[in-house]
């Protein structure tokens, strides 16, 4: 059973705070977390990706990024990326976490999965595209878990 699941983008202040946070409330019985593969360590979620939680629901203004380490991977029983590419990244770095590293879009597109691009920099329309694939991602997770 999935008790525990760490969600991971690249920086920590866009995607994976965010849908670390869909992903808690949709699953009050698991803990969420998140962490960055080249984390802005200590930095808040952006602006862009803060107002669009907000208008959510989600309360992400006590995130501070944190830098992907082997302890959050072994304590994970999941562990979703936003991309194939960091799905390789991790499995080749930590080996060990292979088998339970998925991506978060990979129920998405009619089950052929989706990569959720990095907004950060990008224009607020991008923003608003990638938390709709996160909530659409964290929609088809939940149910599974």
């Amino acid at each position: 059973m999935i008790r525990s699941i760490l969600v991971v983008c690249r920086g920590n202040v866009c995607r994976s705070p965010v849908a670390a946070a869909m992903l808690q409330r949709r699953l009050p019985h698991c803990r969420v977390e998140s962490a960055g593969l080249t984390a802005l360590a200590g930095q808040g979620v952006v602006p862009e990706a803060l107002l669009l939680a907000e208008a959510d629901g989600i309360d992400v203004s006590g995130h501070h990024a944190r830098q992907l380490d082997a302890r959050q991977l072994a304590e994970a029983d999941l562990v979703l990326v936003m991309s194939e590419g960091q799905r390789r990244e991790v499995s080749e770095r930590w080996p060990q976490t292979m088998g339970k590293v998925m991506r978060l879009g990979h129920w998405l597109a009619r089950g052929q999965g989706l990569d959720i691009p990095d907004p950060y920099r990008r224009s607020a329309a991008f923003f608003e595209q990638v938390h709709r694939l996160l909530t659409e991602a964290s929609d088809t997770w939940a149910p599974r878990l």
